[in-house]
């Protein structure tokens, strides 16, 4: 599975942006993807995730109820809408994917970054 995220940017606080995850290589339908983000100086976290089959999301406390993740079957592309940014937000974000297991998903395939900062 290829991975190919976008959409990242420069935007003031209490703005938004749409990232994109292109995937390709194979059917996703027993898969899921994610993202994750990586702030200076701090550790890699989970932000997202979606089953591709089902639908089911997951989120991080932090972003619950501003971002939301969904995705296109036509177009093979996993999104993350981001509203009510923060300066906290800003980092470079990563989608991932991989099998999805009964209560958890292998994230084994990763995109490059696409980098999100937010001014305050």
């Amino acid at each position: 599975v290829q991975l190919q995220a976008s959409g990242g940017g420069l935007v003031q606080a209490g703005g938004s942006l749409r990232l994109s995850c292109a995937t390709s290589g194979r059917s996703l339908n027993s898969y899921g993807i994610g993202w994750f983000r990586r702030a200076p100086g701090k550790e890699r976290e989970f932000v997202a995730a979606i089953r591709w089959s089902s639908l089911s999301t997951k989120y991080a406390d932090s972003v619950k109820g501003r971002f939301t993740i969904s995705r296109d079957n036509a177009k093979n592309t996993v999104y993350l809408q981001m509203n009510s940014l923060k300066p906290e937000d800003t980092a470079v974000y990563y989608c991932a994917g991989g099998y999805a297991y009964y209560t958890t998903i292998s994230y084994n395939y990763w995109g490059q970054g696409t980098l999100v900062t937010v001014s305050s």
